[in-house]
């Protein structure tokens, strides 16, 4: 058994983001952890489900798998590796990544928001994502429609780069309306999963990749979000890495910028209002 044939398994049995098995694979290595699985080492009715997918998988096929999607199985010992992904708690076991592998350890810009923008949110996260392009800066965020959209359009609009960290395998193109989008994305920049091919979206997923968006950037931009929002998670995952948080002030009678209002109240976020602001403000924490 290879280190990486016992690591896909592993990324293959096993939900992103999960603190115990994370522990394990950092004590005892991939291969140490294949091992006591397949010996019964672990509780056989706790982590049923992961017992039976690693002693039942085919590393082989599934790296195959991976390749024959044009994805790359990017894992702690490649070169290409974001090292910045460490800082977590959990860190993924890997990564799959269709698409320019050294965009993930580029200089990078995460800009979040709402599903449901308004004109001056979708006007706010393209200007801002072209303006930091301009700066040299790569753009990430989730791939989503709203902000997540125009954040990597308005990057891509001025020639820059982009990655899109998704929630689903990177063959899957979720939203379907986003197909084009993701192409374009993976020309310069790239697609980044934490799941196998074929693996769908859900709800969960969204929760655990968005702390990747936040490991992968210097800083996070909040444009427009609810009061109860999934970008909070962002900013929140952002904030525990000691990474710089910002968030675009709006209407305070708007619905959608009610969440980057809560950041700015409770000092959770820097308010910026151009371009020049947050680029400034990241730089204090060079």
């Amino acid at each position: 058994m290879k280190e990486i044939q016992a690591r896909v398994l592993l990324f293959d049995a096993i939900e992103g983001g999960t603190y115990f098995w994370t522990n394990e694979i950092f004590t005892h290595g991939c291969i140490g952890v294949y091992e006591k699985i397949v010996s019964g080492t672990y509780d056989p009715i706790k982590f049923a489900k992961v017992i039976h997918c690693v002693k039942s998988g085919n590393a082989d096929i599934k790296l195959e798998k991976i390749a024959k999607i044009g994805g790359y199985f990017l894992t702690p010992q490649d070169k290409d590796w974001p090292i910045s992904v460490d800082d977590l708690a959990a860190p993924p076991i890997a990564m799959i990544v269709k698409g320019n592998l050294s965009a993930l350890s580029a200089k990078g810009l995460a800009i979040v928001g709402t599903r449901n923008p308004t004109q001056y949110g979708a006007r706010i996260a393209g200007d801002f994502a072209a303006g930091f392009v301009d700066r040299e800066w790569t753009i990430i965020s989730g791939g989503a429609y709203g902000i997540d959209s125009f954040a990597h359009k308005g990057a891509l609009i001025a020639e820059g780069i982009s990655v899109a960290v998704v929630a689903s395998g990177v063959d899957i193109n979720y939203p379907a309306g986003n197909a084009r989008l993701f192409a374009e994305i993976a020309e310069e920049g790239a697609i980044v999963s934490e799941v196998m091919p074929g693996t769908p979206a859900l709800p969960h997923r969204f929760l655990t990749r968005n702390r990747i968006i936040a490991a992968l950037s210097q800083g996070t931009l909040v444009v427009e979000a609810a009061f109860r929002s999934g970008s909070l998670r962002t900013a929140r995952d952002a904030a525990e890495l000691m990474r710089p948080v910002m968030a675009i002030p709006g209407p305070i009678n708007s619905p959608t910028s009610e969440g980057c209002h809560r950041l700015i109240g409770e000092r959770a976020a820097e308010i910026v209002t151009s371009v020049a602001d947050a680029v400034e403000f990241l730089s204090t924490f060079k």
